[in-house]
């Protein structure tokens, strides 16, 4: 009776880690129009011991997407979860590592779990508007208030997530903005080891001056909201595992206003991208994993009269995911990857892609990782019709103590403009202080240094951001 219940419990844990890795579409969060879709979060294993969590395929399609936050939406899933094994703290990330004592408490009131929490910031940028002839400073200052409502039953759940953002800027208030975000998501238990994942969401967001897709010169952000909506399959049978599912998003862009101070009108961005997408994984053992995952899109995008947005493709990986011990853990993978847009003048992205996601961690009070991808997207109709972006990422986390963990973080990023001759060359780093009051507070502090080397002179610039935060929550 125990041995059952034991099981239960555990298989309740795997579906319940698998979809909290299911990213609905980024997670919050910001990369090209029509990055690809995020794939569900997947398990494989022997009935009674390991489930493999793997991570999203791609980060969540959500504009803007720049090397600053390319690989952010996407977590680094534990691969491996041991069943009955609860890790140290020490065992864990040292970046998301949760101490005795520093919990989040949340207030439950029946089956619910509700954890409020209240962010405001500070933060001085020296160029503000992304120039690299004209450099103007300003002191902006942030408000998010944020709430998350999960489920606490035995079988199925559901897990809502809502927040809304608003910075102003003290010298330029044209640059301010408000951002919402609500995102649902949702697991029907079928049975034991098959389940329905479904992730719903509606935004209103903005895309920063001078984000790789944002219009050339623009002087504002630019608005436009997004809804999505994500259903997936997923089975376990033995040491296999699948999914497939089918993704939808609609985009809607308002317009923005150049430093000239005429508009520009972004409605060539609007439009829909549908696509299909599915995973299959095999457990060799306890350590090592294998996987191969596609996904086909159609971006059904407005257009101008003269140039054509829209766009149809596909892209295929395989690879494996390990993990040696606390050691290392990670998934490598490479494959092949094809976008041909409808207008002849861009043509066809094609070729070889990768992705890999690596975290070493070299003691207990520090972690390496390693990130790299390949995308392929569109910007806006000033700056070109089809753009691969390969990007590599290297950082570390230290915990100096229990309650202070020291971030550093350097990208590389190579764009490849299609359908004008533009190549840009991105390097950023990142450098960012956390400090735990208590389980109600946190303190943070951060340096941001950003250059952007383009054929395009005008897409030149290069600037320094730094920001204190204080966070509250229950």
């Amino acid at each position: 009776m125990i041995r059952r219940q034991e099981v239960r419990d555990v298989s309740q844990q795997k579906r319940e880690t698998a979809i909290e890795f299911h990213r609905g579409k980024k997670f919050g969060a910001r990369i090209p129009l029509a990055a690809g879709v995020a794939f569900i979060a997947a398990l494989a294993g022997t009935p009674e011991a390991r489930a493999q969590i793997v991570t999203p395929l791609v980060p969540s399609p959500t504009p803007p997407w720049s090397s600053l936050e390319v690989f952010e939406p996407v977590p680094f899933a534990q691969l491996w979860a041991r069943s009955g094994e609860a890790l140290e703290p020490e065992d864990t990330p040292v970046k998301t590592r949760q101490q005795p004592g520093y919990e989040s408490v949340g207030v439950r009131a029946g089956p619910w779990m509700f954890n409020p929490s209240l962010t405001g910031g500070v933060r001085y940028d020296n160029n503000v508007f992304a120039s690299g002839s004209d450099k103007r400073g300003d002191l902006s200052a942030t408000v998010k208030p944020s709430l998350e409502v999960k489920s606490l039953w035995e079988r199925h759940g559901i897990d809502v997530q809502g927040n809304v953002a608003s910075t102003s800027y003290r010298r330029f208030s044209q640059l301010d903005q408000t951002d919402a975000n609500l995102r649902l998501r949702g697991r029907i238990d079928l049975w034991h080891d098959a389940a329905i994942l479904t992730t719903f969401r509606t935004a209103l967001l903005h895309e920063g001056v001078g984000s790789l897709t944002s219009p050339t010169n623009a002087a504002e952000p630019t608005p436009y909201t997004l809804n999505s909506a994500d259903v997936t399959y997923w089975q376990q049978s033995g040491r296999w595992a699948g999914s497939f599912g089918l993704r939808s998003d609609t985009y809607n862009f308002g317009t923005t206003r150049a430093i000239n101070g005429s508009i520009i009108n972004q409605d060539s961005r609007d439009g829909h991208i549908e696509a299909l997408h599915g995973r299959i994984d095999y457990a060799m053992s306890g350590s090592l994993g294998l996987f191969t995952a596609a996904e086909a899109n159609r971006r059904s995008l407005r257009g101008s009269p003269t140039q054509s947005l829209s766009s149809d493709g596909y892209r295929v990986l395989a690879g494996v995911n390990l993990q040696l011990g606390h050691l290392i853990t990670g998934e490598v993978s490479a494959g092949y990857a094809r976008q041909r847009f409808d207008d002849p003048s861009i043509g066809t992205i094609s070729g070889p892609t990768y992705r890999a996601l690596v975290n070493w961690s070299v003691t207990r009070l520090l972690d390496v990782h390693v990130k790299a991808e390949q995308l392929v997207t569109q910007a806006a109709d000033t700056v070109a019709g089809g753009i691969r972006a390969d990007a590599i990422q290297v950082g570390a986390d230290y915990e100096l103590r229990r309650n202070i963990v020291l971030s550093v973080g350097a990208t590389y990023e190579r764009d490849k403009f299609f359908g004008q001759l533009r190549n840009d060359a991105v390097f950023s780093t990142l450098t960012e202080l956390t400090y735990k009051l208590n389980r109600y507070s946190t303190v943070s502090l951060q340096h941001q240094y950003f250059r952007r080397d383009s054929d395009a002179p005008s897409a030149s610039y290069d600037k320094h951001e730094v920001g204190l935060n204080v966070t509250t929550r229950y």
